[in-house]
């Protein structure tokens, strides 16, 4: 699909100041970019500078997204481990409560049986 230049859209030296300016200074004016200027226009335009400051901005965008997208995986991961344990800790607890009633209820049921028989003598 080929479509003519249309100037209403804006281009990437429009969007993107090329020199950020300190806060108390103005900032320059962004060079307005068109088919036949643009490649006089950019020369002057510190690339390494460019450069930086896109890898910044995408880099503090990538972190954003690694810092959520690890702490979910850390949260489901934990979340598992968690269930599981709680899991393993309620059968062992469960198992040694049922332990210790039956012991509890045999030897209530002997200490009955020895009164009952001291009773009886």
């Amino acid at each position: 699909m080929n479509k003519a230049f249309d100037g209403s859209i804006p281009v990437l030296t429009e969007v993107v100041r090329d020199d950020p300016a300190p806060a108390a200074s103005p900032a320059p004016a962004a060079p307005v970019m068109t088919q036949a200027t643009a490649p006089a226009e950019i020369l002057g335009t510190d690339w390494q500078q460019f450069e930086r400051e896109i890898s910044e901005r995408i880099l503090q965008q990538l972190q954003a997204r690694v810092d959520f997208v690890l702490e979910q995986r850390i949260r489901d991961s934990i979340a598992g481990v968690l269930d599981a344990s709680l899991r393993d800790l309620t059968g062992q607890l469960r198992e040694g409560l049922h332990d210790t009633l039956g012991q509890i209820v045999s030897r209530a049921v002997q200490q009955e049986i020895t009164h009952l028989k001291a009773q009886k003598k």
